[in-house]
């Protein structure tokens, strides 16, 4: 007798991973906002993509987010190794590349996975009744570190009136701005080319952004 071909429901569901203690939360949040920042992982037709993270693959142009990153991976125990390359003529610029050990990878791709998804579902869901101290405590710091990943990593848009960042990451662009307003700062979400830019008025918005942010160069790891 042939057998019934089995459905999505008939398969048992895996549990689901425990939620991140709120300071791993924070340092893994973190680094898939930098990562976030940078191009997405290259493919083509021949090489199926590995998610944005299985590649274990981050460049920079900005040596503080490169040391930054390297400092919360040692924090999170995750391996990295840092490159620099230098281009150009007339005008030299500099290229940070940042690799995560093959064997290390798996690790470092379920860290950022669960920082994300954790960290997005705080700072997008609505404020939650009876919250415990602890997430009230917290979800300004997601918010503040997510800002300070785009600070770092993404594209400076500054105008006189402005401090604003590019971002090609749409999710990203929805998280700074409702970070923004954990942080009681109104901020603009507005297309870009080919990009999108999130920003803050110029004046006590902006220099609450860059408070909370702490944009203090960061302490290369050991």
């Amino acid at each position: 007798m042939a057998l019934e071909p089995t459905t999505l429901l008939d398969r048992p569901r895996l549990p689901s991973p425990p939620p991140l203690d709120w300071l791993t939360l924070a340092d893994a949040f973190e680094v898939a906002c930098l990562v976030r920042c940078t191009p997405p992982p290259a493919t083509d037709g021949r090489r199926p993509t590995v998610g944005r993270y299985r590649g274990g693959f981050a460049e920079f142009n900005r040596e503080d987010a490169a040391q930054r990153m390297r400092q919360l991976l040692g924090r999170l125990d995750v391996p990295v190794e840092h490159e620099l390359a230098t281009g150009g003529l007339r005008r030299r610029y500099e290229v940070h590349r940042l690799y995560v050990p093959r064997e290390h990878r798996s690790t470092y791709a379920t860290l950022l996975e669960a920082g994300w998804r954790q960290g997005r579902r705080e700072l997008l869901g609505g404020p939650v009744p009876g919250a415990s101290t602890a997430r009230r405590v917290w979800r300004p710091r997601l918010a503040a570190a997510a800002w300070r990943s785009a600070l770092l990593a993404g594209g400076r848009h500054v105008r006189r009136h402005i401090l604003g960042v590019r971002l090609t990451d749409r999710e990203l662009a929805a998280v700074l701005v409702r970070g923004a307003a954990l942080l009681e700062v109104p901020a603009l979400l507005r297309p870009g080319a080919g990009c999108f830019v999130v920003s803050v008025a110029h004046g006590p918005h902006r220099d609450r952004i860059l408070d909370s942010a702490a944009l203090a160069p960061a302490v290369p790891a050991a």
